[in-house]
């Protein structure tokens, strides 16, 4: 479905009835990663997806999409379909937005899951690294978007999952270069939320990859430490939808029937 905002379209699709799930896709990715996961989890809840600014059919809205901006968004669309609570699941970027989202609307959120995401803010090397990234978009979006998904699989499973990765390439090489650069600098810039594990009222989980590519294991360990955040390790890198797909799937069940 389509809802207009500030001149731009933000797309979502809404399945099932009864509690609200919101589904938030990662950086290149759209809201067609979940459809797998939507027959499932639309028995005996709503399941709300968004595609993000800049991503797969909804617009861009300037240069930097802040993470702020991003879950701009999704208020937009939950105010439209009159949702007041929902559980947050949100991969990597999906993440980001989940927990600026939760940090300005903290009563509209039921449950949080972080799943190969981080709740830190960028390191200045992993800042470095994005400028680098912009600097290679800017030359081929193409041949960046190619080399970016292959390498979030860990190195046995991009063998493994050969036919995935390249199904999800080209659902992926869709998504503008104006989008990729202003989703990367808007990433780039995020604030620091780990606070938001250790105060906040709602439950939580993180999903983490054990061999993922993108983010520090230790890292996403030390966030949890003292919290009552669920945490759940797999085997593989930074796609556990796809990666993990039984795994995942259970897991969200478990954490979305959890009181």
């Amino acid at each position: 479905m389509i809802l207009e905002y500030k001149g731009i379209d933000i797309f979502y699709t809404d399945y099932g009835k009864g509690s609200t799930i919101v589904l938030l896709h990662g950086f290149l990715e759209n809201s067609n990663i979940w459809k797998p996961f939507i027959p499932q989890l639309s028995k005996k809840n709503r399941v709300v997806c968004i595609d993000l600014l800049g991503h797969g059919q909804t617009g861009c809205l300037g240069y930097i999409h802040t993470m702020e901006l991003m879950s701009e968004i999704a208020e937009v669309v939950l105010k439209h379909l009159k949702i007041r609570k929902s559980t947050f699941i949100g991969h990597s970027m999906g993440g980001y937005v989940a927990l600026a989202f939760a940090e300005k609307n903290p009563d509209n959120v039921k449950g949080l899951c972080l799943m190969n995401s981080t709740a830190r803010a960028d390191t200045p090397e992993k800042q470095l690294n994005r400028d680098r990234g912009i600097e290679a978009v800017k030359q081929n979006h193409k041949t960046f978007i190619r080399i970016a998904i292959a390498n979030l699989f860990s190195k046995k499973n991009q063998t493994l999952f050969s036919k995935e990765i390249k199904s999800l390439t080209k659902e992926c090489l869709n998504t503008p270069l104006q989008g990729i650069i202003a989703a990367l600098e808007g990433m780039k810039i995020r604030e620091d939320r780990e606070v938001l594990l250790h105060f906040s009222p709602y439950k939580k989980m993180m999903i983490i990859g054990k061999q993922d590519p993108a983010l520090d294991y230790n890292s996403l360990k030390a966030q949890s430490k003292n919290t009552e955040v669920i945490i759940v390790e797999l085997e593989g890198g930074h796609m556990s939808f796809i990666e993990n797909k039984d795994d995942f799937l259970n897991s969200i069940m478990h954490f979305i029937e959890k009181k």
